[in-house]
Formats: C-alpha cells, structure tokens, sequence
C-alpha cells in the first residue's frame, strides 16, 4: 500500500513539474516572441536593401507562389520554397525590380534561405543569405565563396563548375561542398525562373 502511494506521490509531483515548466516556457515564449520576430523583419529589411540598393521602398508581399503542375519546376526545383516575393519601388513607387526570398531543403546541413535582387531585365543584383547550417569551413563558405560570384549577372540561368568559371552564367563551387553549392545555385535558378515565368520583367 505504502509503495502505491508513493507511486502517486511520485507521479503527482512529476505532474507538479511539468506544468509549471510549461507555464514557464509559455511565459518566456509571450515575452520574447515579439522581440525576436522584429528582429527577423529587421534583418530581412537589411538583406532586400542588401540585394536592392537602389530601392526606395518596398512593397507589400505579392501573391505568388511556387507553379503547381509545372513539369520544369517539378523537374528541377522541386527541392525549392519560394517564401517572400516584393516589389522594390523608387521614390515615386515605380517598379525597379524584385525581391524574392528562396528556401533550399537540400543543404548538407538542412535549408539556407536567402533573398535575391532581380531588376526588370533580368539582372540579377544579387544575394543575401539569410540562414545556413553548413560545414564548418567547408559549405559555411557560401557567404564569401559563393555569394558575391551571383552579382550583376544577367543570364536565365547558372551552372557551377570545379575547373574554373569562364562565363557569366558559371559558377566556381566552393571546394569540398559541392552539396552546398548545387543546393544555392538551384535556388538561384528557381528564383530566376520565378521572375521569367511569374513577373516578367522587361526581357
């Protein structure tokens, strides 16, 4: 008998425990949830003027979304989120160009998210990352290695190469992350593939 109440007492305790922790983490999710979302708007911000400078403002998320039933997208991005789509405005409110922020599910160490500047031609400003969890030394090289190969380019599309780039639309992989790299310049790809089929531009 007394080991049955102590299996209750035990367990009620243990009850104890878990709701107040729950009641803890709730609190401290309703405390820092504000802060850290206006963080996150802050640094998206910071990255559509990153990859749009000449932006005067931006407009309100636009209604687009990844093509259903399109055998190229299913063929060749079907690893690939659109997230965000904008409107980078001047100072009047014309249209510039576009902001599209991409998700890759297929990073060696889960997805990277970055924005990307497109002007209407086709022109592609360039790209911010805004979340990577690659290797050490290795993919986590896509800020310095990758980034800056994808600026000012204006092709339809990119391929990357291990032998050296010779062409606008090539890419020099970072070395030892060939994963990484396939998995930015898919994104990249599907992102100019959203402006050619979905915004048009002035091609």
């Amino acid at each position: 008998m007394s080991d049955k109440k102590g299996m209750i007492k035990d367990a009620s305790i243990l009850l104890l425990i878990t709701v107040v922790a729950g009641l803890i983490l709730g609190f401290v999710y309703q405390i820092t949830k504000e802060p850290i979302a206006a963080a996150e708007e802050k640094a998206a911000k910071a990255a559509y003027q990153e990859v749009f400078p000449d932006a005067a403002g931006f407009s309100d998320k636009l209604e687009l979304a990844v093509p259903e039933g399109d055998s190229t997208w299913e063929q060749n991005y079907a690893g690939v989120d659109l997230d965000n789509a904008l409107m980078a405005t001047d100072a009047e409110g014309g249209c510039l160009g576009y902001v599209l922020t991409m998700t890759s599910h297929e990073g060696y160490g889960g997805d990277i998210t970055f924005t990307m500047g497109i002007q209407n031609d086709g022109t592609l400003n360039g790209i911010s990352l805004l979340s990577i969890s690659e290797t050490a030394g290795l993919g986590m090289k896509a800020g310095t290695v990758l980034v800056p190969q994808f600026a000012g380019k204006q092709v339809s599309q990119f391929t990357y190469t291990k032998t050296g780039s010779t062409m606008d639309s090539q890419i020099d992989a970072i070395s030892g992350a060939t994963i990484t790299t396939n998995a930015v310049t898919t994104a990249v790809n599907a992102g100019l593939y959203i402006f050619e089929t979905q915004l048009g531009g002035d091609r």
